[in-house]
């Protein structure tokens, strides 16, 4: 017999023949799981580490399971673009991709391959081994590893479940099964949804709906007590669509504050509990609160937190940090956050430490001017952003909102009534959307290239706007770029050249003795062309928005241009796109360069 201690096994406690999981609607035991499981880990290849891009909760779990039945971990990236898996299998000569789609080197099946056998017994795992890597992007933009243990998976999820179970008036989690909108590739979208079916006795809803319609179906197609495990953005979205949201008894929200209007108008639509997670990748979920009932976090279990000086305090902008330990923790691990202790496991919540920032001598943070700009009626989606430059020595925010009934100054108006007049922005940008990743979760590095790119784009369009008529007309695409055709390197992206007229009306005003092509007006090219291909004018809608932008070269007179447009996967609808430019007298593009880069937006009328 295994020693318990060393070994942990895949599955808590449990009926076998309950649901583990459902799929449109049809429940899967964790008894077929067990069989599923068993009967993919022998097709695995040997070595490994497994990348784990099964979209499906079910499919991801059985890969996940199987992976650690043969000894190997699993890595599981913010997102499967082909980029970022070579990214995360550079150095990895083993690695192969797990997935649920076409592309993966090995297909997780669909359910109910293998007979579920009486009388299954549950494997028993390494404690301390490698079970997994959540991979987060970083600063850099190459995927950063934190490693976890299955100890850890499982004591994260032991440490949750008494106090979900205590806030629902429940033995157990049994018979409580987990709808979700954010990517089980997540930490929350992990611990939340998977691991809480595994190690904590719920089950979940296989898929990952995110517009309203199909959240609301989702919920309907499973049974009672049901949760909802979401986001701040996604549950915004979801009570501003105006459908009637099937009842709920629990729901779960994390990655981002959550205000306390919009966690009562939840609970009024559903008749369900909100509580907000607390935690981290490094950590796992820590803490928890009803943000009806209290402000207060308190941490789950034997989870206590203290202040730790912080030696080197000119490099910072706050002299402590605030450091989590816990008998599954594997070390004492430091927030990047703000936080009031109270005591050892009561806190109160001010920000991230790296969003504290200083206006006219005054302090505050990101997280609190964002809460308070996304409390504004009307105010669909927001987000401050700090620009580099400093103006006359005093720094002025900036807002971008997507608030079509609502005017800058109104949006300027109602701030003042809700944050120091320091703080609030001179200047309000109306855009269609918002560049959030699929959790909702908005990046420093994706809100600073989507603000770059809408100033300059709005200082072209000025500066455009006041040129004689000539210069500022966007003149339509040549007649030999009206016929894209698909690109050689992807199967969906779309490939368009064209040549740069030695004439062309611009040159004119950019520059005397040293023509360049304008940037607003490629970008304009950029998107007409897009426009022009039916499937692609289908995806992004009537009213696009520029994401982000990085003009790497000049496009000179008489330039060979060659456009590759690239949809994304997933439900942003985002199109990526790549202007690359080549001398006149180089009709091949053997010595290209790359003029253009960036990423349009999807946007409804």
């Amino acid at each position: 017999m295994s020693d318990l201690s060393q070994h942990l096994p895949l599955l808590g406690p449990r009926d076998m023949d309950a649901p583990l999981a459902w799929r449109q609607g049809r429940p899967i035991s964790a008894r077929q799981f067990l069989a599923d499981t068993q009967a993919l880990a022998p097709r695995l290849p040997a070595g490994g580490p497994a990348i784990n891009v099964c979209s499906d909760r079910y499919a991801f779990i059985v890969g996940l399971a199987a992976a650690m039945l043969r000894g190997q971990p699993s890595l599981l990236p913010p997102d499967a673009r082909p980029d970022t898996l070579e990214r995360v299998g550079a150095g990895r000569l083993q690695a192969y991709v797990l997935g649920d789609g076409e592309g993966a080197a090995v297909q997780v099946p669909p359910t109910a391959q293998a007979p579920a056998a009486a009388g299954t017994e549950v494997p028993l795992l390494p404690a301390d081994g490698h079970a997994l890597s959540l991979l987060t992007s970083g600063s850099t933009g190459v995927p950063q590893p934190h490693a976890k243990s299955w100890r850890v998976l499982t004591g994260d999820v032991q440490a949750a479940v008494p106090r979900l179970c205590s806030l629902l008036g429940r033995p157990s989690l049994a018979g409580l099964t987990l709808v979700s909108t954010v990517p089980v590739q997540h930490s929350y979208g992990l611990e939340s949804t998977a691991l809480l079916a595994m190690l904590g006795g719920a089950a979940f809803d296989a898929g990952r709906p995110f517009y309203p319609a199909d959240i609301v179906a989702a919920l309907e197609s499973v049974p009672r007590p049901r949760a909802l495990v979401t986001t701040p953005f996604h549950l915004k979205t979801l009570l501003q669509s105006g459908v009637a949201i099937p009842p709920v008894e629990l729901l779960l929200s994390a990655t981002a504050p959550l205000s306390p209007q919009l966690a009562a108008q939840a609970e009024a639509a559903t008749g369900g509990m909100l509580i907000e997670i607390y935690g981290s990748t490094e950590t796992g979920q820590v803490a928890s609160r009803r943000p009806t009932a209290s402000e207060i976090w308190e941490n789950f279990g034997a989870i206590t937190v203290r202040a730790e000086r912080v030696e080197d305090e000119a490099e910072r902008l706050v002299p402590e940090r605030y450091v989590f330990e816990g008998d599954f923790l594997p070390a004492p691990t430091p927030m990047a956050d703000v936080l009031e202790l109270l005591d050892a496991q009561r806190f109160r919540l001010f920000g991230r430490a790296n969003d504290l920032i200083h206006v006219a001598g005054r302090r505050s943070s990101l997280g609190h001017l964002n809460y308070h700009l996304n409390s504004i009626p009307g105010v669909q989606d927001g987000a401050i952003w700090i620009p580099d430059e400093v103006a006359d020595g005093v720094v002025r925010p900036v807002a971008f909102v997507v608030a079509p009934e609502l005017s800058a100054a109104d949006v300027i108006a109602r701030l003042r009534e809700r944050v120091e007049a320091v703080f609030v922005p001179r200047r309000v940008v109306h855009v269609t959307a918002l560049p959030r990743e699929g959790t909702g979760k908005l990046t420093v590095r994706a809100l600073r290239e989507f603000a770059l790119a809408q100033m300059a784009q709005a200082a072209r369009t000025a500066r455009m706007a006041q040129a004689s008529p000539p210069a500022a007309a966007a003149l339509p695409l040549p007649p030999e770029a009206a016929a894209p055709a698909p690109a050689a390197s992807a199967p969906d992206a779309h490939e368009i050249r064209w040549t740069v007229p030695l004439d062309h009306p611009s040159f004119a005003g950019h520059f005397p003795g040293q023509p360049l092509l304008p940037g607003a007006l490629l970008l304009a090219q950029v998107l007409e062309a897009a426009l022009g291909v039916p499937a692609l004018a289908a995806r992004l809608g009537p009213s696009p928005t520029l994401a982000a932008a990085k003009f790497l070269a000049p496009v000179r007179p008489g330039a060979r241009l060659r456009l590759v447009l690239q949809p994304e996967a997933g439900y942003t609808r985002a199109l990526r796109f790549d202007l690359w430019c080549a001398a006149p007298d180089d009709a091949q593009g053997t010595a290209e360069v790359q003029a253009v880069s960036g990423r349009w937006l999807a946007g409804d009328a």
